[in-house]
């Protein structure tokens, strides 16, 4: 099957300051009404959207099935399909049926796959779209409904399901990986990025702050956990995170802290963006935009300075060994907290 590109509308580069280094649409010329306004709004910390690829985990038939099952919960809410259609019990089944993922689950397992000895491509792609806390639950479902409509409706069938139970509303959408003109779906860093665009233009449309810039624009150093770190995380019971702060706590202890090995490309990421970002600013002021050239030239000075996570897990170990009991009401560093403990345990067994 053919590949589907995506080809990202002009001005779609969610704010590439410097383009880390390869030059960006924001050197050359006057800036556009809409470049202006997704410069006020990161340099206002508006809030970012979020969009994620779930983890593939198994992707047969029955996994999809039971995937579907799930963001249903077991039926208690209401999955929205393509056609506009409310469905509510446990649908897997129906839905796999409908949109005839058994024939593509044949033709995946072809004679090619097999002789490439790869892993068969994907059924479907689990993607989730979030807000921050406090953002209108409907608006973020209204804002996903749209977006699907627009991107994805007539040529791949999905559904989709709003999620209230935790702090930050979202949504989950089950994607049919290929359409129904038989064009698989693969996607790429691009994709993300113009998905992301697209999740926020929607909620500005209804009335929501929104923005989509990438992290180490906005001088943010930690990538993203994967789905299920994160979620263990939440709930306190994360081995990835206590491993990783129980190391951490026994360098400290003997003094063995070293610099890693991908810190010079961090700091030197941060120059670059900084750079940019000052570029910007005298272009700003320029052009008679003084008061949007002074925000960016003061959201530069508050940028923290770059730090690994592992220089991050140190400092907050830090500050709890050094009396900082405030933070602990924070789920991360109650982990931290015990993690350190176990450690200094461990070390004197």
């Amino acid at each position: 099957m053919s590949k589907r590109t995506f080809r990202i509308r002009e001005g779609e580069a969610l704010l590439d300051i410097a383009s880390y280094g390869r030059g960006g649409p924001l050197e050359t010329g006057r800036m556009t009404p809409a470049q202006l306004e997704q410069i006020r709004r990161t340099v206002q910390r508006t809030p970012e959207a979020v969009v994620k690829v779930l983890p593939r985990a198994s992707n047969d038939l029955k996994a999809v099935g039971k995937h579907l099952d799930y963001i249903g919960r077991n039926g208690e809410l209401e999955l929205e399909t393509d056609d506009g259609d409310r469905l509510s019990g446990r649908i897997g089944k129906d839905l796999l049926d409908d949109w005839d993922l058994d024939l593509d689950d044949v033709r995946r397992h072809g004679p090619l796959t097999a002789t490439k000895c790869r892993e068969p491509p994907k059924l479907v792609h689990k993607l989730m779209f979030s807000m921050p806390p406090g953002t209108p639950p409907d608006k973020v479902l209204g804002a996903v409904r749209n977006f699907a409509r627009e991107e994805f409706w007539g040529q791949h069938r999905y559904a989709f399901v709003l999620h209230t139970d935790e702090a930050h509303p979202h949504v989950h959408l089950v994607l049919k990986a290929v359409t129904e003109q038989g064009v698989r779906l693969n996607i790429k860093k691009a994709t993300l990025r113009h998905w992301r665009s697209e999740f926020a233009r929607n909620l500005r449309l209804l009335g929501v702050e929104a923005n989509a810039t990438e992290r180490a624009v906005r001088g943010q150093c930690m990538k993203a956990k994967k789905d299920g770190i994160y979620r263990a995380n939440l709930r306190g019971d994360s081995t990835y995170v206590r491993a990783q702060a129980e190391a951490v706590a026994a360098e400290l202890q003997k003094a063995n802290s070293h610099v890693e090995a991908g810190k010079g490309t961090l700091v030197e990421t941060r120059r670059m963006v900084e750079s940019g970002w000052r570029t910007l600013a005298d272009n700003l002021a320029k052009d008679g935009h003084q008061n949007l050239a002074r925000d960016v030239q003061l959201f530069v000075e508050q940028m923290p300075p770059p730090r690994t996570e592992k220089e991050l897990t140190a400092q907050l170990i830090h500050h709890i060994q050094t009396g900082g009991r405030s933070i602990l009401l924070s789920t991360r560093v109650r982990n931290l907290h015990e993690s350190c403990a176990n450690a200094r345990r461990f070390s004197r067994e």
